[in-house]
């Protein structure tokens, strides 16, 4: 069980959203980079990076940024908004990206993130993205009628490694996560599910590394807005739950 902390970058600057919504944006720092560090130093194996600029098909606009954070800090890095062409991968996997994870172009064309697949092995996370049970597209503004469960069987079937698992009607709402849909993901493909969305403090972490039915299932935990709201302190709750049991997902 890994936590993740998010860094979600949007006109450069760290923020977040509510439920996804580009209207509702809170800045939480304009060094993104320095936040990378600070993570890392509190004891983050793994960092979730989320161009949302990309994701609403802005072009390249942080590149830079997410660059300068892979040459600053040792820790896994998993990125996702925007990738949806060859040249997209190539460029971002040249700067050392450890996971790139496809959400609006797997659900939209599925053979091609096949043969990325193939072509250059487990480095992908399918992005599944869900509003109701259904997946949400393109910066989660579009509806895309694919079941959420459906995807998963085809991530499994594709070749992903993992599944990064997003209830969006609980991002960034502080109102916990959705343990039990993301065990449903996990055990209709098979695959490592990394659990996103509404955590609100320590007792969401102690729920889930408690639950029998969910610790061999959700192999990490994404924390984005509680963290930077002070819900919690980040170094003590990657000390009391985290656990490097050395799997790649």
């Amino acid at each position: 069980m890994l936590i993740i902390p998010a860094i979600d970058i949007l006109d450069g600057k760290c923020v977040r959203l509510y439920k996804g919504d580009y209207s509702k944006v809170t800045v939480y720092s304009d060094d993104a980079v320095a936040v990378a560090i600070g993570l890392e130093k509190a004891g983050a194996k793994r960092i979730h990076i989320v161009d949302l600029d990309a994701a609403q098909g802005k072009g390249k606009n942080n590149r830079k940024i997410i660059s300068n954070i892979r040459s600053k800090v040792k820790a896994t890095l998993e990125l996702g908004g925007g990738i949806r062409s060859e040249e997209d991968i190539n460029e971002i996997l040249s700067t050392g990206i450890d996971r790139l994870i496809l959400g609006t172009i797997f659900a939209k064309h599925p053979s091609k993130c096949i043969g990325w697949i193939k072509k250059y092995g487990k480095k992908f996370i399918a992005g599944i993205d869900a509003l109701d049970g259904e997946v949400r597209i393109s910066g989660w503004e579009q509806g895309s009628g694919i079941r959420d469960i459906d995807l998963a069987k085809k991530a499994a079937e594709a070749g992903f490694c993992s599944i990064i698992y997003t209830n969006i009607s609980k991002d960034g709402t502080l109102s916990g996560p959705d343990i039990e849909n993301s065990k449903l993901i996990a055990d209709e493909s098979g695959l490592p599910v990394i659990i996103s969305g509404g955590i609100s403090g320590e007792d969401d972490f102690r729920k889930i590394t408690e639950d029998p039915s969910a610790s061999n299932k959700i192999r990490g935990i994404i924390t984005g807005k509680a963290f930077y709201d002070g819900k919690f302190d980040l170094a003590s709750v990657i000390k009391k739950y985290q656990k490097d049991e050395g799997i790649i997902f």
